[in-house]
């Protein structure tokens, strides 16, 4: 073989090796270089929640009430942003102009998921050799784009709105349930309702009415975007509340439970009622578009999957929560507090997995799968499970609050879909107030008909005033911004929840001042969750010595009994308050915790074979008036089982006598 050859091909060889390990080098670089502009970006948000922190303790010390530490988070992020847009940054995004093919066969009406880009040999582009792809890269949609010219950091603080309703919404949606107070929540039951349901329906109604006929009077450029169905969705997620400053003032307070109660239990179930009106109203639009002239058929079906949507969340997050107790109950788990914990986070955010995956709703499927694992399952929990589970959730909440918002004040300033239109705005800021306004009043004079004693003014002027927006409505105008109208949508969204905040929950203490509204009565444990309430140690935790009827909760049952009890029913328990209370005590209970009576007490005598199944010893063998425990975040703990006594009961099934009864 000629050496000339032999040499030449090795010294071809060799610059091919070369250039491989140059371009490997390149890659890894780029790699270095994202995983820094990440971990950049997760430092930024990590030194604006401590900040957040800092200062709300700074706050707390020096007894500052007229800012929320939700207000400061946007503030702070505010300021960031700006700092993120305007320093400007040398690591600019690098990018390639890809046309579709003229013959391609693909819907060019839609984005394809994935671009994959053929990139040709180095080689032979220098060589003047016609290209062939040597290696394809594939590319992730992310959007349309707005600014090409966009640094990395900026680029890398927005995150995927998928993020929102998947990670960070769950826990504060399940912290919101897991902690409510069901004493004062069931007695103004009727009231929490109204203004949930048909209230937030009324408002969406109103405000994207009111929104439609305002974009036809501005430019053409913007009415031409906008159709009646988006304002009505603009609507939907504008009208859900987030009164967080308020509550927090209204518990440092100790603002009449009733007034509390109300809010806090409007602004639970209103997220979501927004949440599944606004899929509602989507699918009305997908009928619509396909079926044409049919709008009632498609109102209808859209009624339907309002209806049956949230229904079947709704089940599922309290057959979890139910799944859950029976576990815990049935299984001697509780002897290992670490993995009973693990097991109840698990299957509470399997809830919200499990909605989604069968298109039902996460958030209200995590909702009450927390209502219904405060209720049951936290009485079959150890004590190191219980304090864990709270304090967990408590953190998480306030952790993700702070980061919505937070996030928020960033994303004024780097996301690339913003839409600032002033006219629009204007009118968002209007028809919001108006919307919120229909939501209060009209429905407070109907509830008043029949209500006994009936809602006050000021409290209903309270109500109006609590309308402050938060989290879901930001995370639902997030989630899709490729329309101009919908980018028009989030930055109207964004300004009103910031106004809101820093300003609404700034006032509120001048507002409850103002309206002569009682403070310092009192709300003994009823302080409704919080998201940073202080953790009580062990020593603060009080016994409850008075003898209790076991098959009553001193949080529902005995709510009715209060002398000046403000519910719906006028201190009296209404007909399907009793029903339910009845089923809970005397079946649910039994079946899903330790609680007395056994169901071989009160299930019919030819289920009681069952009966016996599903009883534990605990049941059998605690006493009738055993000491119990209650405290701010449960209707009922029941105190760990004492030893089994020497003098056994003769009363006591026969298996349990002789020491081999279900545990």
């Amino acid at each position: 073989m000629n050496p000339v050859v032999v040499s030449a091909s090795l010294i071809l060889y060799l610059i091919a090796i070369c250039q491989g390990s140059g371009t490997d080098i390149a890659l890894d670089a780029k790699a270095t270089l994202l995983h820094r502009i990440d971990s950049l970006n997760l430092l930024i948000y990590t030194c604006l929640l401590t900040l957040t922190v800092l200062t709300i303790w700074v706050f707390k010390h020096r007894r500052v009430s007229w800012l929320h530490e939700t207000g400061l988070a946007v503030i702070y992020g505010l300021i960031v942003g700006a700092i993120i847009r305007y320093a400007g940054s040398t690591n600019q995004v690098t990018y390639i102009d890809a046309h579709p093919d003229a013959d391609t066969k693909y819907n060019l009406s839609v984005p394809p998921d994935i671009v994959r880009f053929h990139f040709p040999d180095k080689i032979q582009i220098s060589s003047g050799e016609a290209p062939v792809p040597n290696k394809t890269y594939a590319y992730s949609f992310r959007g349309e784009i707005v600014n090409v010219e966009q640094n990395e950091i900026d680029l890398k603080a927005t995150f995927d709105p998928e993020i929102f309703f998947n990670i960070i919404l769950p826990p504060i949606i399940f912290h919101a349930g897991y902690c409510l107070k069901r004493k004062y929540f069931f007695r103004n039951l009727g009231a929490i309702l109204t203004f949930a349901m048909v209230g937030t329906a009324l408002s969406a109604l109103v405000i994207g009415s009111l929104m439609y006929g305002c974009v036809q009077l501005m430019p053409a450029s913007l009415a031409a975007s906008f159709t009646f169905l988006d304002t009505l969705y603009f609507g939907a997620l504008i009208s859900p509340t987030d009164p967080l400053t308020v509550l927090a003032i209204f518990s440092q307070l100790k603002v009449d439970v009733n007034l509390y109660a109300m809010i806090f239990g409007e602004s639970v179930l209103n997220d979501a009622v927004a949440l599944v009106l606004s899929g509602a109203i989507q699918n009305y639009e997908k009928r619509y578009s396909v079926d044409g002239g049919f709008e009632i058929t498609a109102f209808l079906a859209a009624i339907g999957d309002f209806i049956g949507i949230f229904s079947l969340s709704l089940l599922v997050g309290a057959l979890i929560g139910c799944l859950t107790a029976l576990m815990t109950k049935f299984t001697h788990v509780r002897d290992w507090p670490l993995l009973e914990s693990a097991l109840f986070v698990l299957t509470s955010y399997g809830a919200f997995l499990i909605a989604e995956v069968f298109e039902l709703t996460g958030v209200v499927a995590v909702l009450f799968c927390g209502i219904c694992q405060a209720h049951y399952t936290y009485n079959n929990l150890s004590a190191d499970s219980r304090n864990r589970t709270k304090q967990l959730f408590e953190l998480l909440n306030f952790l993700a609050e702070n980061f919505i918002f937070t996030y928020i004040g960033v994303s004024m300033f780097t996301f690339p879909k913003h839409h600032f239109d002033p006219w629009f705005i204007i009118a968002g800021f209007l028809t919001s107030m108006l919307g919120r306004a229909v939501n209060i009043y009209p429905l407070s004079f109907l509830l008043n008909l029949g209500r006994k004693p009936p809602i006050p003014m000021n409290f209903q002027h309270m109500l109006f005033f609590s309308g402050l927006r938060g989290a879901m409505s930001f995370a639902l105008a997030i989630r899709n911004t490729v329309s101009e109208a919908r980018q028009a949508m989030l930055t109207t969204t964004s300004l009103i929840v910031i106004a809101t905040v820093v300003l609404q929950g700034g006032a509120a203490t001048h507002a409850l001042a103002y309206l002569r509204i009682p403070t310092g009565q009192g709300q003994n444990d009823e302080n409704e969750a919080l998201p940073y309430r202080d953790v009580r140690s062990p020593a603060d935790i009080s016994f409850d010595l008075r003898n209790l009827d076991s098959n009553q909760s001193p949080n529902s049952d005995r709510a009715s009994d209060t002398p000046h009890g403000n519910g719906d029913g006028g201190g009296e328990k209404a007909r399907l308050a009793r029903l339910w209370g009845a089923v809970d005590s005397k079946l649910l209970k039994p079946l899903l915790t330790h609680a007395r009576p056994p169901l071989t007490e009160t299930l019919p005598a030819f289920l009681r074979p069952l009966g016996r199944i599903l009883t534990t010893t605990r049941q059998y063998t605690q006493s009738e008036n055993s000491l119990r425990r209650t405290d701010s975040d449960s209707d009922l703990c029941i105190d760990e089982p004492q030893p089994v006594p020497t003098t056994i009961d003769p009363q006591l099934p026969y298996n349990i006598r002789n020491g081999y009864g279900n545990v």
